[in-house]
């Protein structure tokens, strides 16, 4: 089972956008040192709670600090991009990190209604995502009718973040997936599995893969991991009440906060969902997860105020797998 990071470049409550994206690359060494094989970063635009809105400059930065540990996005959300601008993005960073790039790819088109209108998103357009994925890989692998630059030597991977029909389209192309989200609790997920797997279609030698992605937090004891995702529960909670996702706040400042009926059950929801505990908690999920799916990969979002805390619990987590 490989172990994977993904770091949403989350803002705190009293601190600057700066310092997250500090916080983010400093996160990469320490996932490195720790022994992680990938550090993936996001995409989202315009959203209190999250710093960056461009994968491969904050990719730029963090592999000028690191040199083993690969790194990508998770991910470059295809459908607000033109597929060429992207394998440029991308082939600049391959060319600078040989060997390190995977570029994993989305179809969100953004958080709320003003953001869409901003990305011109505002409007229904035809769903060309498996076609731009196609034109995609013809630049990254040298096969398109013009020559992406710079040319290297090597392709940049490429992932789909993928739901229901996500995993479709991955099969038809012959690419690997990411699944995270509620799919994760659905009993449609394993026969969605089942049939990427039955449908895949190898490309250049590929073969099918998954990876899982959830929130994972590990401490000491089961009681302080719940509290380490508190700080993402309650944002996740509150965004659905105001509309605005908001930064992490201290785990004092949410205790001490109103909690309406409905706050409450999203944030016990939410807490439900995140792999957080002692040590061997966390094991036993991630091992019934990886059995149920039949994953290679676990890729973990884990986010919370107390960033000295998710740095050891990044440390805690490599220890167990």
């Amino acid at each position: 089972m490989r172990l994977s990071l993904l770091d949403r470049s989350r803002t705190r409550a009293g601190s600057t956008d700066a310092e997250a994206l500090e916080a983010t690359v400093a996160r990469a060494v320490h996932a490195e040192q720790a022994g992680y094989d990938r550090f993936w970063v996001a995409e989202h635009h315009a959203v209190p709670g999250i710093a960056s809105g461009t994968p491969a400059v904050l990719l730029a930065a963090i592999g000028a600090r690191t040199c083993r540990i690969r790194i990508g996005s998770g991910g470059v959300m295809l459908p607000l991009h033109q597929p060429l601008v992207v394998a440029e993005q991308f082939l600049v960073l391959d060319a600078l990190h040989p060997g390190r790039v995977d570029l994993g790819l989305g179809r969100s088109l953004g958080f709320t209604p003003p953001v869409r209108r901003a990305l011109r998103r505002d409007h229904e357009d035809a769903d060309t995502f498996e076609d731009d994925l196609v034109e995609l890989r013809g630049y990254l692998d040298g096969t398109a009718d013009i020559t992406a630059r710079p040319a290297t030597t090597g392709a940049v991977p490429m992932h789909v973040l993928a739901t229901g029909r996500g995993l479709e389209v991955a099969a038809r192309l012959g690419l690997p997936v990411v699944v995270g989200g509620p799919i994760l609790d659905s009993p449609d997920l394993v026969p969605a599995l089942t049939a990427y797997r039955r449908d895949f279609l190898p490309h250049a030698g590929s073969a099918s893969r998954v990876t899982v992605s959830l929130d994972v937090l590990v401490a000491d004891d089961d009681a302080t991991a719940r509290e380490l995702a508190l700080p993402e529960a309650w944002a996740m909670a509150r965004s659905r009440q105001t509309g605005e996702f908001p930064p992490l706040e201290p785990v004092r400042d949410i205790r001490s906060a109103p909690w309406p009926d409905q706050v409450r059950r999203r944030v016990e929801a939410s807490l439900e969902r995140t792999a957080a505990g002692r040590p061997e908690v966390v094991r036993r999920r991630l091992e019934a997860l990886a059995e149920r799916t039949g994953a290679e990969e676990v890729l973990a979002s884990s986010s919370t105020f107390d960033r000295d805390a998710l740095i050891a619990s990044d440390r805690m987590l490599r220890d167990l797998i």
